[in-house]
């Protein structure tokens, strides 16, 4: 399921070429994957221009020119592509908006994934429960301490519950206790104040560069893109079960938790 990152990297590439273009064209293949009946999705969105891309958690926020919003989770299996007419994915396309004559968001993959049409408070609502960014630029270190001291149970199963933080999933929950020499078992209050200071840097470090890299979605997001995807080889240890671990040549170990996949180094990841 796309996280933090792989959101983050769509929505500044999608700001970079939908932003105050008219929307001439929208088809709805299945209509599952909107909240209102499928002519009113057309209606609604037809002429309209998308103003501004946000990213909250895992969902995408597109800010119509008429106070509406447009609110997007791909869940497991969505990704996007945008390109022009002539270029369509050779995958099933649920959702197709065109921009202008010729430019095509498709939504690819939205079987448990949906573009809903909100007003700004619904959506606001909807997306209340949600905890902080950790990339905010109101979040540091003593916050994030005080908001994880007070939580118990394992690192992983915090770091991946939105309610808490937001954004985090299976891959950088792994990636993020590796980084910072944790088993993602490890329980919280358990942890000195040296502890969550390193997390803390390895919440920091490990978004900012997963970011940096594109992400691991499978396929890029425009015919030209060569970002996107990056952290499918930039992983240390998610996904490397049996690999050698690059920090201390152990063997990377794949684990169960609460019906979750985790991957750990058992050589320099340690319990406290």
């Amino acid at each position: 399921m796309p996280e933090l990152p792989e959101m983050e990297n769509y929505r500044i590439k999608l700001s970079q070429q939908i932003l105050d273009t008219p929307i001439s064209k929208v088809v709805v293949n299945r209509e599952k994957s909107v909240n209102v009946d499928a002519d009113i999705f057309i209606r609604e969105l037809t002429g309209r221009q998308v103003i501004f891309v946000e990213r909250r958690a895992k969902h995408l926020l597109f800010h119509l020119d008429n106070g509406k919003r447009l609110l997007l989770h791909l869940m497991l299996g969505g990704l996007l592509y945008l390109s022009s007419k002539d270029d369509q994915p050779d995958r099933t396309t649920q959702i197709e908006i065109t921009f202008g004559d010729d430019l095509v968001l498709y939504f690819i993959g939205l079987r448990l994934g949906y573009l809903h049409l909100h007003s700004a408070k619904e959506a606001e609502d909807l997306l209340a429960h949600l905890g902080p960014e950790l990339l905010d630029r109101r979040m540091n270190e003593a916050r994030f301490t005080a908001l994880l001291r007070k939580r118990r149970g394992s690192l992983k199963t915090t770091l991946v519950n939105q309610d808490v933080v937001a954004g985090i999933g299976n891959c950088y929950a792994d990636e993020i206790a590796f980084a910072a020499g944790l088993l993602p078992t490890v329980k919280l209050q358990s942890l000195s104040d040296e502890d969550f200071s390193h997390l803390y840097q390895a919440v920091r470090d490990v978004l900012t560069e997963a970011t940096e890299v594109g992400g691991y979605m499978e396929m890029p997001l425009t015919p030209d893109d060569k970002l996107t995807g990056g952290a499918n080889d930039w992983c240390r240890v998610y996904d490397r079960e049996g690999e050698t671990c690059p920090r201390c040549g152990d063997r990377i170990v794949k684990g169960e938790m609460n019906g979750r996949k985790v991957f750990y180094s058992p050589g320099c990841q340690h319990d406290r």
